[in-house]
């Protein structure tokens, strides 16, 4: 029987974990193994793992390196055909494994899935997987409609969301960088198109199961939003930069005009980190050309 291992990876997530971890426990099929993760939590989250989830195998790091530096940790000692990647504030129906290690069963060209990502309330969208979009803009596919039957049972997405994304282990070892599978340099946010991007380099594809329906707090992050959009806008260059081709930048120069100048702007004015992101992203083109080749 294929088993999975789930990871979790948690900063200050006492507020979400315990609902999460309740929810990968009463799964049909059990994962394998449960890892957590945690970033340096300085609230109750280690000590509701210790005392009410002792089977949870915990990785303390005594500061916070980011979603890919933890996920790479527990990866890398992970025993199972499959990995579940998993957000605190995630909430899996109890045949979600199931039902996508059902799919992966089916066709062996997939290589990492997602289900149905609902918001709290149940009736609304939040990700229906990946999507790069015009002008290489990033999107969560449905993201904020409201759940109908309009979509077909599955369908082909650039790649899943890691909040609660299946990877077969045999992808993992095609894409693997020095034992990186998520690339650290993206500390969080947009690591999932890259992960996804280069496994669809190596053929992969990817897909959206709806029948595996899971439930999404969202904004769980303690993190400022000037933060997070910093984030996003420089790692949106990072993976432009590691995973485009020359036809890529000729598609992308029009919309450098037409979208990225207009943002750059306004985010010059509006975000005050805005100049260390370009910087950044100038000083990251050695590192980001030698994981491309």
């Amino acid at each position: 029987m294929d088993k999975i291992s789930a990871i979790i990876v948690t900063w200050n997530a006492e507020k979400f974990l315990a609902k999460c971890l309740d929810s990968v426990f009463s799964q049909s099929i059990a994962p394998f193994e449960v890892f957590v993760v945690d970033n340096g939590s300085t609230d109750k989250t280690i000590e509701i793992i210790k005392k009410t989830f002792p089977e949870v195998l915990l990785i303390e790091n005594k500061q916070n390196k980011g979603f890919c530096t933890a996920n790479n940790q527990a990866i890398n000692k992970a025993k199972a055909d499959y990995i579940l990647t998993l957000n605190s504030d995630i909430v899996l129906e109890p045949d979600y494994i199931s039902k996508l290690l059902n799919y992966l069963k089916i066709d062996k060209s997939v290589g990492m899935v997602q289900g149905k990502f609902l918001r709290m309330d149940k009736k609304t969208i939040d990700c229906l997987g990946l999507k790069l979009g015009l002008f290489f803009r990033l999107f969560n596919i449905a993201e904020g409609k409201k759940d109908s039957t309009d979509f077909k049972a599955t369908f082909e997405i650039f790649g899943p969301c890691a909040a609660a994304a299946v990877y077969r282990k045999e992808l993992i070892s095609d894409i693997i960088y020095e034992d990186e599978v998520f690339d650290p340099k993206f500390f969080f946010l947009v690591e999932d198109f890259d992960l996804a991007w280069r496994a669809r380099n190596q053929g992969w594809k990817a897909m959206c199961v709806l029948r595996a329906v899971c439930y999404h707090y969202r904004d769980s992050s303690a993190h400022s939003t000037p933060f997070k959009q910093y984030l996003s806008f420089r790692n949106r260059y990072f993976l432009l930069i590691k995973n485009g081709n020359w036809k890529h930048l000729l598609l992308f120069i029009p919309g450098f005009f037409i979208y990225d100048l207009p943002r750059f702007v306004f985010m010059l004015f509006t975000n005050p980190f805005t100049l260390k992101a370009i910087v950044e992203v100038v000083y990251s083109l050695p590192e980001l050309i030698r994981k491309r080749d």
